[in-house]
């Protein structure tokens, strides 16, 4: 096989968009990012331009193939913010509304309702998720009923709705393909995950008409080319996986068992169970965690809402940190802080609490406590967040040996130090961090043939680092003791 062979992969993630091109061998070759704005119209909701969404996207792959002047791109994968929903207009492509964000808590009481009559045992049976507002299915309602005309127009067939990367295929194709893949799918609340396909009973459920729904493939599929006019060039588009489950595949988890744990702007931790769709006792969640060739692979997952988010909170609102690098020079100083607990619930809680309504809050201080403090107790609380969600997969019956992380916040040493303290378990670094948008070039690569099999994948994966935990048992005891007395004190 020869060497010169170039994958390229769009991460369009929840603040930035970023495109990576890669060689076979996964070094990268180019790469561009850029941040777009957050808009929050009331407390406790989440939007993003569309518009502001598309131009990032294609201003950094434009940049991307310029950077890699003189390869010549195989493959084009997309990977993508899961469950943030949008609506456009099949004529025009201009979405009806914002996008509403996967964040976004509007649909709270929505979502209560349907809890208090009885409908969530049926939801979770089909789709493995729980009756959230983090989900898709409520925010396509909401926007049906809020925007004037919409659901008329919906019952018409002029709308179509989709996840980012539905969005993004549809203006990369000229408004060729309405698709979507098997992960991305299975977080709308829509899907049902073991006969794959969109389930009747839920769409009457939530008032969805089917005719907004794109078709579902593999992970590893044809999804069309690129218009010329959109990037600057005729690419073929073969992958697409919501970020989470691209993260696993990019850390080469394709074995039962293996689990990964992503820091971005949530934290999300994912074990591949098979083909097993274990249904969690723990206020976990039954995801698909790839599909290929026809075959679905599940996870279970704990979602963390607020992860490095709060990191910008210290230093985009309370300006206290001049940057999320500084954070670690200021915990190494700090040291563990034991009497001060940042609980940032920003937009509620997620796994395995599940509680919209809960805010977020800083308990334990005193009149000698200072930023130092407060900036690593919320580094502290993204580690306390994963050991939540850890314990409930270990009471499900995963119980890793290793946890693989990446996302910005692995770029902090004091961080999986105290990260692999709390868990009492391994924490490995890749060489290549870039897991997300990793996965989704290996998906393209798949299907066009630059490997042919997921061992071939596999064998390209390098560990750079592995922090062992050295705390001792009493003190993460201690730790995590005072960890849960702050969240059942912010708890609704």
């Amino acid at each position: 096989m020869t060497d010169n062979r170039y994958l390229m992969a769009i991460d369009q993630g929840t603040t930035s968009s970023r495109t990576i091109v890669f060689d076979r061998y996964a070094n990268v070759v180019a790469s561009a990012q850029q941040e777009f704005p957050q808009e929050y119209p009331q407390p406790g909701w989440v939007e993003h331009d569309p518009e502001a969404i598309w131009d990032s996207v294609t201003a950094v792959t434009a940049d991307a193939i310029k950077g890699a002047a003189g390869a010549e791109i195989d493959a084009l994968g997309i990977t993508n913010q899961r469950e943030t929903t949008l609506i456009w207009d099949r004529d025009s492509g201009k979405c009806i509304h914002h996008a509403i964000v996967w964040q976004d808590r509007r649909t709270a009481d929505y979502c209560r309702q349907l809890k208090e009559s009885g409908k969530e045992a049926m939801v979770a049976a089909k789709t493995g998720l729980r009756l959230d507002p983090y989900f898709s299915a409520t925010k396509v309602a909401w926007i049906l009923d809020n925007v004037n005309g919409a659901r008329a127009m919906a019952e018409a067939g002029k709308l179509a709705f989709g996840t980012i990367d539905c969005f993004l295929l549809w203006r990369l194709t000229g408004s060729r393909v309405h698709a979507t893949d098997a992960s991305n799918a299975s977080r709308t609340l829509l899907f049902n995950i073991h006969t794959q396909d969109w389930d009747e009973e839920l769409l009457e459920l939530f008032d969805v008409p089917a005719s907004l729904l794109p078709e579902v493939r593999d992970c590893a599929a044809d999804y069309g080319v690129t218009d010329k006019s959109a990037i600057g060039a005729e690419i073929p588009i073969c992958g697409i996986a919501g970020d989470q489950q691209a993260a696993l595949i990019g850390q080469a988890g394709f074995s039962a068992g293996m689990t990964k744990s992503t820091y971005g702007t949530g934290c999300f931790v994912i074990a591949n169970t098979g083909a097993n769709a274990l249904e969690s006792a723990n206020n976990l969640l039954t995801t698909v965690a790839y599909r290929l060739d026809g075959e679905v692979t599940y996870g279970l997952e704990g979602s963390i809402f607020v992860a490095g988010s709060a990191i910008q909170w210290l230093r985009d609102e309370l300006k206290v940190i001049e940057s999320a690098q500084a954070t670690e020079s200021i915990a190494s100083a700090t040291g563990i802080v034991d009497h001060i607990h940042v609980v940032p619930a920003f937009a509620g809680l997620g796994a395995p609490h599940w509680d919209p309504d809960a805010r977020g809050a800083i308990l334990g201080l005193s009149r000698d406590s200072g930023i130092d403090e407060i900036v690593t107790a919320t580094l502290q609380a993204v580690a306390y967040q994963t050991r939540d969600l850890v314990h409930a997969m270990s009471d499900d019956g995963i119980d890793p040996s290793i946890i693989r992380v990446d996302g910005g916040m692995v770029a902090n040493n004091w961080f999986l130090e105290f990260l692999a303290g709390i868990l009492g378990l391994p924490v490995e670094l890749p060489k290549n961090p870039e897991s997300t948008v990793l996965g989704a070039a290996w998906l393209a690569g798949l299907q066009c043939g630059v490997y042919a099999s997921t061992d071939e994948i596999a064998e390209l994966w390098a560990s750079d680092a592995v922090f062992a935990p050295q705390m001792p048992d009493e003190q993460r005891a201690v730790l995590y003791a005072g960890w849960q007395d702050a969240v059942r004190r912010v708890r609704s």
